[in-house]
Parts: C-alpha cells; sequence; structure tokens
C-alpha cells in the first residue's frame, strides 16, 4: 500500500476465507473503523466481508495523506488486487457512501451493486458557513473527540455510553468492541485513533457535489443499481437525520435511478452499529447476493 499498511478486515463462512462465497466490500465512515461491519456481518454469515480502516483510520491511522474520496477509492482498488478478489458489492456507510459512489465509478468492472447506508449523497453547506468552518458546524462532537484523551478503556466506553446515539437499549457489545478498537496510545493519555487531519481534508468532499454528484449522475447514467438506506435521526440522535425530507425528495427527483428507503427508528450510528439498523442493512445485502437467508 502506497506510504505503509492497511490494515482489513474480513468475515466469512468459514477461517478459510472461501472466495467462492459472495464478496462484499465494505467501507466505513468519517471517524469509524472496520468494526463498524461487525453487526451487520454476523447477520450475513454466508457472504465474505472485506472492510478496510480507511487511510487515518482505526490500524491504518499511520498511513499517510493526501487524502479525499479519490484517495480511499485508490486503496479500495489496491485491496481487491492484492486479496485477487472477484467483482463484489460495494456498501458504505456515511463518509463511506461517498467513497463508495467515486469507487464504482473509477473502478466499474470490480463492482456489480451500491448500497448506500445514510450517505453518498451530497450533504447541503449549511447557510452561513464558511469552507473552514465546515467540520465543526457538521461534524461538531465527532471531531472534537478526536482532540480528547482518555485514562483508561473504561473511561472511553463510559464516554459513548452518554452519547445520545447510544441511549438506552442502543448500547451492545458490538459498541464496546467497537469503542475499544478506536483506541491507541497508552494509559492515561488513550486517544482516538482517525486522524484529525484526514478527518478534515475528507469532509471537504461531502459537500456540494463536485466529483461525488458527477459519479451519481454517471453511475445512474450507466444503469448501475444503487441504493440508499436512511436514517430519520443524526449523529447525536437529533432530527431531522443528515438528509431532511425535502432534501430527500430533491434527491429522488434529481437522481430517480437511485432507490431510496427508510430505515425507521434509527440514527446515523445505529444504523448499522444498533440491532434494528444492523438486520435492516443486512436484509438489503443479503437481497442483493440472492442468499437463501434474505427473508430472514
Amino acid at each position: 500500500m502506497d506510504g505503509g499498511t492497511l490494515r482489513v478486515g474480513e468475515w466469512g463462512p468459514d477461517d478459510s476465507g472461501n472466495i467462492a462465497a459472495p464478496t462484499v466490500i465494505a467501507v466505513h465512515g468519517i471517524t469509524a473503523s472496520h468494526l463498524a461491519w461487525a453487526p451487520i456481518a454476523q447477520a450475513c454469515p454466508h457472504a465474505r466481508i472485506i472492510a478496510p480502516d480507511l487511510r487515518g483510520r482505526g490500524r491504518s491511522a499511520g498511513l499517510p495523506g493526501p487524502f479525499g474520496m479519490a484517495r480511499h477509492a485508490a486503496d479500495l482498488e489496491a485491496v481487491i488486487e492484492a486479496l485477487e478478489l472477484p467483482r463484489a458489492i460495494l456498501v458504505g456507510h456515511s463518509m463511506g457512501g461517498f467513497v463508495a459512489v467515486v469507487a464504482a465509478r473509477l473502478y466499474p468492472d470490480r463492482f456489480s451493486q451500491l448500497l448506500l447506508v445514510d450517505g453518498g449523497l451530497p450533504l447541503v453547506v449549511p447557510a452561513g458557513i464558511s469552507k473552514e468552518d465546515l467540520l465543526e458546524a457538521t461534524l461538531g462532537p465527532a471531531a472534537s473527540r478526536l482532540s480528547m484523551t482518555f485514562p483508561d478503556r473504561t473511561a472511553y466506553q463510559e464516554f459513548w455510553m452518554r452519547h445520545p446515539a447510544f441511549a438506552g437499549e442502543q448500547w451492545s457489545q458490538a459498541v464496546v468492541d467497537y469503542a475499544n478498537y478506536d483506541l491507541t496510545g497508552e494509559e492515561p493519555a488513550l486517544r482516538p485513533s482517525a486522524s484529525l487531519e484526514a478527518v478534515r481534508q475528507d469532509s471537504l468532499d461531502l459537500y456540494g457535489g463536485g466529483a461525488v454528484l458527477a459519479a451519481l449522475f454517471e453511475l445512474a447514467a450507466t444503469g448501475k443499481p444503487v441504493s440508499l438506506l436512511t436514517a430519520p435521526r443524526g449523529l447525536l440522535d437529533e432530527t431531522p437525520g443528515l438528509y431532511s425530507p425535502s432534501e430527500i425528495e430533491r434527491w429522488r427527483k434529481e437522481l430517480p435511478a437511485v432507490i431510496i428507503r427508510e430505515v425507521p427508528d434509527v440514527n446515523h450510528y445505529t444504523i448499522v452499529l444498533g440491532a434494528a439498523g444492523a438486520t435492516a442493512v443486512a436484509r438489503e445485502l443479503r437481497l442483493l447476493l440472492g442468499t437463501s437467508d434474505a427473508g430472514r
């Protein structure tokens, strides 16, 4: 990998990594890691799911920039080449959806279908916000977390337990594992692994269209199937979510080839890390894969 080693998580039907199983490339969000996909992988036991820690995140945090959607897409291509993967379904959550859109356009022969999970459609720049202030305006608490330190793993788990996205019944072992994996460094100064500079650079590709919007229109024109599952609530469990109802209707008109469906009663995090969200995403994946348990 250009600049170092990219860490890749893998789940499959057995420990041998059976390449005969249908393959899914799963791309996580802007401050996340491959473990965001663990609940969905558990619900898709017949699929081989390959999920990298993107450059600047998780155990790939040391990989240098520049960052951006095209750079991450090139990293996906390198993973496919290194692992000699067959044509795969491409699924992306949050920023991973934007990476997926660009990757599907740049490497059309690598991917059969595209599933976006609460991401991938360009975001609206809030009124009165400069380009330099976009990160704080939209990712606020998620970006601030990257500058925090924690004395031990319990303190970090408690941080997530207090997070509005995981209140009540949303807390689970999957979230514990996700939080523990995210930490780097030594006690008493553990910190989240994602690079703030990577997040800053990548966030600029999420707004206004540009290469992402061009890729969406090109994919629609070529007839490549694209589906989007949305969350009605946002990063802090607030309403509306990442895409307001009016934005969703606008995109339905502009990109009628993109099939958009809402997953009820989830937020931007729990659409992948919560039980109801993971079940809905896994069901969609099984339908795309044509596996025998698709109706489960």
